[in-house]
Order: C-alpha cells, then sequence, then structure tokens
C-alpha cells in the first residue's frame, strides 16, 4: 500500500549544469496536454489499484521546477490531483520551487490547491558560484521569495544547499550556511555536488576542465555543516537532512523507511506492491501511452527478499534513528542479527555502527562514509 505519492513536472526555463533528471527546456513544450495526461494516469492507476491509494499520507511535486507552471496551469493540475488522489490522509503536500520563478500568484494558486509544504531550491549564497552550476537566481530573489512566502501563509519552508561545487571554499561554505540561518526556517537539506553522467559537470571532468574540492575539504564542509546546524537548533534525522522539531519531511522518511509510493510523470519512478517501475521518460512516449488508456510503465522490476532485506538496510541507515530490530523482524520475520550479526559486528567493532537493543545506527565517524558502510550490506543469499 502506497503511503506517498510523487508527481513529476520535467519543464525547466534553466536547466542546471549538475543536473540528471528528466527535464525539458518549459519553451515550445506541450505543458497543458501534459498536465491533462498526469490527471489521465493518475485515473488510471487510481481506478486499477484502488487499494493503494486508501492512506496517502504524503504528496510530491517535483522535476524539473513545478514552479515553471503558470498559476493556472497550477491550479488544473492541483485540481486534477485532488480529483483523483484520496487526500483524507494526507498531512503534507510539497512542491519544489525556484527561487525567481515563484510568485505571489503561484503561491496564491499553491496554497490554495492544497500545497503545505516549499522545498527551495537555493543551493548556495555566492553568486559566482551559481553562476557556475547554472542558477539564475539572486540572494535578493531569495529573500522576497521566503518573506511572501510567509506573509502569504506557508510556515513549513525548506531550502537545499550544495557543498563541494567547483572551486567553492570553506569561507563561502561557511558564508552560505550563516545566511540560510538567517532565514530562521524550519527545514534545510544540504547535499555534496555528485558528478553525474550525461551533464554539463560531466563532460567537462572528463575534459579536465571542471576543479572540485578535495576529499578532505568535502569532509570538512560536511563537518562543519552538522555543527553548525546543531548549534542553530536543527535535528539531524537522515545524512542530509535537518529539521527543528516536529518539521523533519515525511516524503524523505517514505523513502529512507523503504515504503511504497507511486510515481506519476514521464520518468517518474515508484514502488508499488512489491514492484519499482519507471515510466517513459520521453514526452511523446509517455503521453501516448496514457492517451491510449495505458499506463505509461516502461520497466518493472518485482524486488527479491533477499533485494528487500539490502534495501532496508541502506536505506534506512541513511536516517539518524537507524534501523529498529523490531521493525526488521516485523517485515522479515527473522532478527537481524541472525541475517547481518556478523557485518555489523565488525562495523561496530570499526567504530562505523552504534548497537543497541533498539537497534543500529550510523555513527557520526560511519556518516562521513556511509556509501562504504552501505556497500557492506549487500550480501548473497
Amino acid at each position: 500500500m502506497a503511503r506517498g505519492v510523487y508527481i513529476h513536472i520535467p519543464f525547466c526555463h534553466q536547466i542546471c549544469n549538475y543536473c540528471d533528471f528528466n527535464k525539458f527546456y518549459f519553451k515550445n513544450q506541450p505543458v497543458d496536454d501534459y498536465i491533462e495526461m498526469l490527471g489521465k494516469e493518475m485515473a488510471l492507476a487510481t481506478e486499477k489499484n484502488p487499494q493503494s491509494f486508501q492512506h496517502i499520507e504524503t504528496i510530491f511535486l517535483g522535476g524539473g521546477t513545478p514552479t515553471a507552471l503558470s498559476p493556472d496551469q497550477l491550479s488544473r493540475l492541483l485540481t486534477l490531483i485532488r480529483t483523483y488522489i484520496p487526500m483524507d490522509s494526507v498531512t503534507e503536500f510539497t512542491s519544489e520551487a525556484n527561487p525567481d520563478e515563484l510568485s505571489e500568484a503561484k503561491m496564491h494558486a499553491l496554497l490554495d490547491g492544497g500545497v503545505n509544504r516549499l522545498s527551495m531550491g537555493v543551493q548556495s549564497f555566492d553568486q559566482e558560484l551559481l553562476k557556475k552550476i547554472g542558477r539564475t537566481h539572486s540572494n535578493a530573489h531569495v529573500y522576497d521569495t521566503i518573506a511572501s512566502a510567509k506573509k502569504v501563509g506557508f510556515r513549513n519552508i525548506s531550502i537545499d544547499l550544495m557543498y563541494g561545487l567547483p572551486g567553492q571554499t570553506m569561507e563561502q561554505w561557511k558564508d552560505s550556511l550563516e545566511k540560510a540561518f538567517a532565514l530562521d526556517l524550519p527545514h534545510f537539506s544540504a547535499y555534496s555536488l555528485i558528478v553525474e553522467p550525461k551533464t554539463i559537470f560531466y563532460n567537462q571532468y572528463a575534459k579536465g576542465k571542471l576543479s572540485l574540492p578535495t576529499e578532505d575539504l568535502e569532509a570538512d564542509m560536511y563537518d562543519v555543516l552538522m555543527q553548525q546546524m546543531q548549534a542553530h537548533g536543527l535535528m539531524q534525522y537522515e545524512i542530509s537532512n535537518f529539521a527543528k522539531p516536529g518539521f523533519s519531511s515525511t516524503h524523505n522518511k517514505v523513502y529512507w523507511e523503504n515504503d511504497e509510493y507511486a510515481g506519476f510523470g514521464a520518468g517518474a519512478h515508484g514502488y508499488i506492491n512489491g514492484i519499482r517501475y519507471s515510466n517513459h521518460g520521453p514526452l511523446k512516449k509517455y503521453m501516448d501511452a496514457v492517451n491510449a488508456g495505458d499506463l505509461p510503465i516502461m520497466h518493472e522490476h518485482v524486488v527479491t527478499a533477499s533485494e528487500q532485506r539490502e534495501e532496508q538496510m541502506f536505506l534506512g541507515l541513511r536516517k539518524t534513528d537507524g534501523i529498529t530490530h523490531t521493525i526488521y523482524e516485523e517485515r522479515f520475520k527473522e532478527s537481524m542479527m541472525s541475517h547481518y550479526g556478523q557485518v555489523i559486528d565488525n562495523l561496530v567493532s570499526e567504530g562505523l555502527l552504534e548497537h543497541d537493543a533498539i537497534g543500529i545506527r550510523l555513527t557520526r565517524k560511519g556518516r562521513f562514509v556511509g556509501n562504504e558502510v552501505f556497500q557492506q550490506f549487500l550480501l548473497e543469499d
């Protein structure tokens, strides 16, 4: 049974140099038709499998950039969502946003349509770094947009920050954090740059034209991040996410707790009834399939019992609370130690995991090498 819904809006007015998500330049795209096809896909999915949508807690509009849409387009999209997705149990409804696109008219459309949380892509408060990564907003856009969002009525606002950017110094990172904290927001996400294939940065890196911080400097930036978040009263509840009490993201937790969710839109991914699936990415293939009355699924994978255990471990360990013995045993009808005891003992002896009667979790040291820890749980049956 799905706990969350992800809806993909693949349109952008500007594509960032690091972005590898399924996206299209907004100009000359069939945006209105795409919105209608989203509604039709939601109708098809909920009619075919109504029991999976009975207790949806969280909806997330991602992209691309949902705020690339006009106020009228946003209103139409949100009307379709409320028409086909049962809203009785929804407590968190998030939209991603760009600071230079989120007008008050769009804010009102989002709020009136049920959205109660904004996740804003700020990335940095250094204008030169923003240009390097292909962002178009200024600090003034950030300050004005957040002030307007609070005035309109949004109380749950998050911003994304990035570190390990090309040429970024520790001074620039500390300055961005200082400016971020001055906004007095309840939630922050902070990610290190990953150079993904099929991006502008990847091409530059392959040609030796991308100067990145050293691994040691990036680790120091992460260390400063954790220190400063704690000093400003923000709890780290996941490797990259920090929140004031009561503001941790329900949608984030759906992923890290390995719960099921539906994905709608071109290139969207979902996990329903033990099956992970992905939709067609090209707009025409996606829209043609939906228009013909078919779910636009390109690929399906039935998650094996072994894969389910592995996913539970490497997703759950991203949370600072880690994985409890009780939840593991309820899901897999065996003890965590019976399957992973040796791995856990080894990681505890290396100071990377804590283990007690409640469960296991990364140590502070372990958070710096999370991916290396997660790899240890990829076992053969």
